[in-house]
């Protein structure tokens, strides 16, 4: 078994054993139980109650975090050339089509976010095999893929995120930085889980959010009691 380092293990003497804590209580924790000695990411993640295999059930979509993420997302828009200097004015890092298209090929991967305007989709199909184990591939359910190119930049600029359910029913999402103070973070996380409770299915049966944690990179996770968020 892997020792616990001397930080880790004074975080984890932080944290009560089966105890569920308030939201407005694990944001506070969350910024004191960090072990890194760099301005880490917050992520919560959340069991939900729902089979992901179901078409239905398939929770995918986006937030906008009212205080983002705390990091600045590189954004590459594959358009038109008559749309290039919209995507460029909007914030957007990379623009162009063939060009990038190639570098992905080739193994260049150096965004967080992929755009595209409709009309180049079946053009860029190809990179599904790339992009899409890395959920990058543009998509028109979470509005990747959109003629209104410069309103999808500026909106993942401001902090829009994505989320998608894996295979095991569970969202992973990122709410912001330890840096954050806990209200930035607690109103992050609030408007996250609003969203999902939104988005519950019709079919889903029983408890929705099964279990909820908040946790910072290389630090110990908090059990968050669903109830309270």
């Amino acid at each position: 078994m892997k020792k616990l380092t001397k930080k880790r293990k004074q975080a984890a003497e932080k944290l009560e054993e089966g105890k569920l804590y308030p939201l407005e209580e694990a944001v506070k924790l969350v910024k004191e139980v960090n072990t890194a000695n760099f301005d880490a990411s917050v992520d919560t993640h959340v069991r939900l109650g729902v089979d992901p295999r179901k078409a239905d059930q398939a929770i995918r979509g986006t937030v906008s975090l009212p205080h983002g993420t705390g990091k600045t997302k590189r954004v590459l828009v594959f358009c038109e050339p008559d749309k290039e200097e919209e995507a460029k004015a909007a914030g957007a890092d990379y623009v162009g089509l063939d060009e990038y298209m190639q570098k992905i090929q080739d193994g260049w991967l150096d965004i967080d976010v992929v755009i595209a305007t409709p009309a180049v989709m079946p053009k860029i199909a190809r990179l599904g095999r790339v992009l899409g184990p890395r959920n990058l591939m543009p998509n028109p359910k979470v509005g990747t893929v959109t003629e209104k190119i410069s309103e999808a930049v500026a909106d993942v600029k401001k902090g829009k995120v994505a989320f998608k359910v894996d295979k095991f029913g569970i969202i992973h999402s990122t709410i912001g930085r330890v840096s954050f103070t806990a209200e930035q973070l607690y109103e992050n996380a609030e408007a996250l889980y609003s969203t999902l409770k939104r988005m519950k299915p019709a079919s889903a049966k029983g408890n929705y959010l099964r279990s909820v944690y908040l946790a910072s990179t290389m630090s110990p996770g908090i059990p968050v009691d669903p109830k309270t968020v």
